[in-house]
């Protein structure tokens, strides 16, 4: 086996230091001057039994020695020829090579630059090990070794037909670094797509960063190199060197490495799961309820700055804790897939199937995710398929061409953020991400997929100018291949992984973005196969409604209610994000007009307009708690609000109390969730009061019990205001009003149930007057 040194600074007891291979090498170099044998030529005479090995060609020797040939096991190993067995074997800066086999013991001759060669007496080729001498301080360091080249390929046929497909549903399988017992020996498989490299070698710190011992071998068409390194196991690291079709080299992290370093550093590292799951519950019946209609009320979070230091297991002591006592069903993460700044927030991925290390290992994140489950709390991440940078040890140009990326650079620059696109209309590009989406559901038990970005995938015009794009075969701006990626992803994911919902970020009025994609709109699409999409249109107009003093208000009026025109045509998850609260677009509260005071009550009143509102809820951290502040990645939310020696700390906290009532009460009242796609369970009350600032509706459970939900968002009270209600329940009583005291409110509160009077109203024979409170929401219900 290869040894691997104990640290990255330290050597190996059984390895030579580098300093001391290097001094070996000098050494065989000064003797060469001498009149010794000269490096790259034949030492003279062969060990007792052991005959000469033929020369290899010059070209196979250079081309094996500088890392660009593509079968190095037809030259390295055993084979069988008419004298015997000729073994071959590539130690660099080895000073001899002894094999080891069955009554047998044999010194192979030094061909220099690393090479030893010799023919065994032998008619078939044994079970051997080598045992190999280096140069050392004070004396000489001796280990015994298998060699990776007696090895078949450890990656089966039908892998590699899946892969030349692009059909491989479980490419982390196939592809990347795997620990593994291979013909009865333990080691690694590494394996690469690398089509257009002429020769590919993979190092690492067992092989001291040196990969001229440890070349890969071409598996034929479908552009995968691998090789199987005996003796090197989990938490190694390693990359893989890569000549180019120019015959240049680049050093590159894999991309398809389960584990990275913490940045800057930039290794893979071999990893292998040892969570045992304890979420069987969770599991099982995640799926028994279609999401669009169940409660999904979501709390969105960037997981290094939530509580800036705490690792992943640290935050599986806190966050399921306070996420559950708030009461929101989901957590929804920020990228956590590897990326190199931190500054980028995860949306500018290297790692596609590692999670980032800044907090912990895999397994580490796998604890996470199960304590939320066995919390009763769903876990959905961002994930980012729409783009990748540009780093020159990661994905971009990976073998020396455009690979990953869309050949046409016109096509593969992203116009905003300096990135790549992947190039969808290529099939392993694409089976690389859909088969990311599912592992991240299958291997860490991922409840839902949020992916960013879906617009600039969608339109090749996105963010570009007369003359620099091209239209597609038909002469539109759509991106086809893109529009083919999204469906196979959604289908795949839909048809592996019962119980997982993908939600789209997608900006415009692409139709079908929740349709199934067999179902083909008047657009002539089928549909993308999402299950919900993000309402970014409500999200808009409704913060620029709020943002608008009072007074100006009637004049935007409209703004609150032109959302109802298109609520049905998706399947709508209502998102204040953290793209809402940074880059000087101030957090929810400050966006708020008027004082301190009027400011939380705006708050407040938007947020149970938002709750009450068809579709679900995401709200982004800090919002909870009226933080004043824009957020940063540097430092997270402001905690210290809620500190109970703060001033405020009262205002803050009586806001976090009414998001945990939110959440409390939507849960309990189906009306609020069980028909969000059914234009049956809404009806308007007051959709017209521009001159009043109030909004009134009806939302209705399949049952056909209703909730009135009232939004007041003038400053004064409004006393005795009539609104129509079904003329079937005769006393309504408030569930939730957002001016209690208890949230820091005025207490402009009615306990006393309501009851109906025969007065017809809106359109209703019978109808309630009720108090409305200045910039509050209030719930009724039938008692």
């Amino acid at each position: 086996m290869t040894a691997r040194p104990p640290s990255r600074k330290s050597p190996s007891p059984t390895e030579p230091t580098a300093a001391a291979t290097a001094r070996s090498a000098r050494e065989a170099k000064t003797k060469a001057r001498k009149g010794n044998t000269a490096p790259g030529a034949r030492a003279s005479g062969a060990s007792r039994g052991v005959g000469a090995a033929r020369e290899l060609a010059p070209e196979d020797r250079e081309r094996l020695l500088s890392g660009g040939h593509h079968d190095p096991h037809a030259l390295l190993g055993a084979r069988v020829g008419r004298s015997g067995v000729e073994l071959r074997v590539l130690r660099p800066y080895a000073k001899t090579v002894t094999v080891i086999a069955k009554g047998l013991r044999a010194k192979l001759s030094a061909d220099g630059d690393g090479l030893f060669s010799g023919v065994l007496p032998m008619r078939t080729a044994p079970d051997y090990r080598l045992l190999v001498t280096y140069a050392a301080e004070g004396g000489e360091q001796e280990v015994e070794v298998h060699d990776p080249y007696r090895f078949l390929p450890a990656l089966g046929d039908l892998d590699l037909h899946l892969i030349g497909e692009g059909r491989h549903e479980e490419l982390w399988r196939a592809l990347g670094a795997h620990p593994m017992v291979h013909e009865g020996v333990s080691g690694t498989r590494f394996t690469v797509w690398a089509p257009n490299a002429r020769g590919v070698q993979v190092l690492g710190d067992f092989s001291y960063w040196d990969g001229t011992g440890h070349p890969m071998r071409s598996l034929g068409a479908t552009g995968v190199w691998e090789l199987f390194v005996p003796g090197v196991g989990a938490g190694a690291l390693y990359k893989f060197r890569i000549m180019r079709p120019d015959g240049s080299s680049t050093v590159r992290a894999d991309p398809m490495a389960r584990q990275a370093e913490v940045p800057p550093a930039t290794a893979s590292v071999i990893t292998e799961s040892h969570h045992v799951w304890r979420d069987e519950e969770w599991m099982a019946h995640r799926g028994d309820r279609p999401v669009h209609e169940s409660p999904l009320s979501v709390y969105e979070l960037h997981l290094p700055s939530w509580r800036a230091g705490l690792t992943y297991r640290q935050l599986a002591d806190q966050l399921p804790r306070y996420v559950k006592d708030l009461g929101f069903t989901h957590v929804e993460f920020m990228p956590v897939s590897e990326h190199p700044f931190g500054g980028s927030w995860g949306y500018q991925v290297t790692g596609f199937y590692a999670p980032t290390s800044r907090m912990g290992s895999p397994d580490d994140f796998r604890h996470l995710v199960d304590a939320l489950h066995r919390a009763g709390i769903g876990v959905i991440m961002d994930w980012v398929p729409a783009h990748f940078p540009r780093d020159d040890w990661a994905l971009a140009e990976f073998d020396g061409r455009p690979l990953y990326e869309h050949p046409d650079p016109a096509r593969a620059a992203h116009p905003d953020w300096g990135t790549l696109e992947f190039d969808y209309g290529r099939k392993e590009v694409r089976n690389f991400l859909v088969a990311n989406a599912v592992y991240w559901c299958e291997q860490f038990h991922i409840d839902g997929i949020r992916v960013d970005a879906v617009a600039s995938m969608l339109y090749l015009d996105y963010s570009r100018g007369p003359g620099q794009w091209s239209p597609n075969e038909h002469g539109g701006r759509e991106n086809l291949d893109a529009v083919a990626f999204l469906q196979e992803m959604n289908a795949t994911v839909y048809r592996r992984c019962p119980g997982v919902v993908t939600i789209a970020e997608e900006s415009t009025a692409w139709d079908g973005v929740t349709r199934a994609t067999h179902h083909v709109g008047p657009g002539g699409f089928g549909g993308l196969g999402f299950g919900l999409k993000w309402n970014m249109g409500w999200m808009h107009d409704s913060l620029g409604y709020v943002g608008h003093e009072p007074v100006h208000r009637k004049f935007h009026h409209h703004e609150m209610t032109f959302s109802m025109v298109y609520a049905y045509s998706e399947n709508y998850v209502l998102p204040i994000s953290h793209d809402e609260v940074v880059h000087g677009k101030r957090s929810l509260v400050s966006k708020m007009p008027g004082d301190w005071w009027q400011q939380r009550a705006n708050h407040r009143a938007y947020l149970g307009f938002m709750w009450a509102h068809p579709g679900k809820q995401l709200l982004f951290m800090g919002q909870e708690f009226a933080q004043g502040a824009e957020w940063s990645e540097g430092h997270g939310p402001d905690w210290w609000l809620l500190d109970p020696s703060y001033a405020a700390e009262a205002d803050h906290r009586g806001v976090r109390l009414l998001v945990r009532d939110l959440n409390a009460v939507y849960a309990a009242l189906p009306a609020l969730w069980e028909r969000d796609t059914d234009p049956g369970g809404f009806a308007w009350v007051e959709g017209n009061a521009a001159d009043d600032n109030v909004f009134a509706f009806l939302r209705y459970d399949t049952a056909g019990e209703p909730l009135l939900a009232v939004s007041n968002f003038s400053p004064v009270v409004r006393h005795d205001y009539r609104l129509g209600v079904p003329e079937e329940f005769a006393a309504w009583v408030e569930v939730l009003n957002t001016d209690a005291a208890l949230y820091g409110g005025g207490g402009v509160v009615s306990p006393d149930p309501r009851k109906a009077q025969p007065i017809g109203a809106h359109g209703r024979p019978m109808s309630l007057e009720v108090t409305l409170p200045p910039l509050a929401t209030v719930w009724l219900r039938p008692e």
